[in-house]
């Protein structure tokens, strides 16, 4: 209960926000088994995947802008309904009509939404939320999404292969009871007033364009291109990992996929209370580096190790506490380095980069998987961890010197 403590004193919103996503998230079934939907079930090759994946990523850059130049300048509660409300129609859609072609577009169309609404909710929780509260913010977030997570997974495994439409009702239902409660409990939005000396880099600039921020930030930059090489080797956990246990486990590969995402789930539950509290002093960028360092030991286990049931969870295990990571430290990296009045448009480019990068390497590694087989494909994706890697710890260097208050004791600031 002590490692909870630490979640007491911020605002109401925060904890409303907290039970929203639990909720939506106990109905997130079918995302998760998309890669096996289109491949087990629609008879896709791996590269039609990737080229079915490509084209939503694709779809979803124009989308992503749009939702964080929205974030920006309207109601970012009200942006979340609409979108969510949105979502709940598709989803329902999918399950009443027979699997198809036209289920994946539904699909498709539902995580548009889902994504226009992204950039404001990180926006929202930022602007609710001092400088010094948002790392336990967050991490109460990425707590609540994956309470919501833990069973899940497994239950579209068992739902896969007779009921699959009952998880797509299920995903509908639990988003439209979200979706009430942010509208109902969600009042004050109003964004915090700072005035220490950490809040500097946060000042709003209304007056200024997105690429005038970036120009005068490129640090933010070399953070996002990271990430986005990160993300990209991170996709391969829902693209190459179920392709593989499809391939080596045949029908059980569905059950087992959801036994390890249960888990991953689960880790995040048990761990992130943990590291958020120990590794509290240890700046955003650090963290982000031990978080892909992780992740890409977790990759290599799991695809060395193939076939061999007991060591997925070892590797899910290491691949988890990665993400654990990455996912503390990117929300408070970002909220805290640009003006708050471009926070909406800051995260919406973060989504288009993300998805220009997944939308490469998916189409290299489907066609890798394909031509060359499963091996090359891990290489691949090995490679681009590297890079990653490689641009966080420029980034722990340069970081320092462009925003050097922020390395300052909290007893030394004023």
């Amino acid at each position: 209960m002590r490692l909870l403590d630490q979640y007491k004193g911020l605002r109401r919103e925060n904890y409303v926000l907290f039970f929203g996503r639990v909720v939506t998230n106990l109905g997130a079934m079918v995302w998760p088994m998309l890669t096996l939907i289109m491949n087990q079930k629609m008879g896709m090759s791996a590269s039609t995947v990737a080229v079915v994946m490509v084209v939503a990523g694709i779809v979803l850059l124009p989308v992503s802008l749009l939702g964080g130049r929205l974030a920006d300048r309207c109601n970012k509660k009200m942006l979340i309904v609409v979108c969510d409300t949105i979502s709940v129609v598709f989803y329902i859609f999918c399950g009443i009509i027979p699997l198809s072609v036209t289920t994946i577009v539904l699909m498709l169309l539902a995580a548009a939404c889902q994504s226009m609404e992204g950039p404001a909710y990180d926006a929202l929780i930022a602007d609710i939320t001092r400088t010094e509260d948002r790392e336990r913010a967050y991490s109460l977030q990425y707590l609540g999404a994956n309470l919501g997570l833990v069973l899940s997974p497994t239950i579209a495994g068992f739902l896969f292969r007779n009921a699959l439409w009952l998880a797509f009702i299920i995903s509908g239902v639990a988003i439209g009871c979200s979706t009430l409660l942010i509208y109902f409990k969600v009042r004050d939005i109003t964004p915090v007033k700072e005035t220490s000396s950490i809040s500097e880099y946060q000042s709003e600039r209304s007056g200024i364009g997105l690429l005038t921020v970036i120009k005068e930030n490129p640090v933010i930059l070399l953070f996002v291109i990271a990430m986005a090489l990160n993300t990209s080797a991170y996709r391969q956990f829902s693209y190459l990992m179920p392709l593989d246990l499809g391939r080596v486990h045949g029908d059980e590969g569905a059950l087992i996929f959801g036994t390890v995402n249960s888990l991953n789930c689960l880790i995040v539950i048990i761990f992130t209370p943990l590291v958020t509290t120990w590794f509290a002093r240890l700046p955003e960028p650090k963290k982000t580096l031990v978080g892909f360092l992780l992740q890409t030991v977790g990759f290599v286990l799991f695809a060395s190790m193939l076939g061999h049931i007991p060591w997925y969870y070892a590797a899910i295990l290491l691949f988890t506490w990665g993400e654990i990571f990455t996912t503390i430290a990117s929300g408070p990296y970002i909220s805290s380095r640009v003006p708050s009045s471009h926070r909406g448009r800051i995260n919406g480019l973060i989504s288009v980069v993300m998805a220009l990068f997944m939308s490469v390497s998916q189409l290299l590694t489907g066609y890798l998987f394909d031509n060359f087989g499963s091996t090359t494909a891990w290489i691949f994706t090995y490679a681009i961890d590297a890079g990653a890697i490689i641009l966080c710890i420029w980034l722990i260097i340069t970081d320092r010197r462009r925003y050097p208050k922020l390395y300052v004791s909290p007893a030394d600031r004023l």
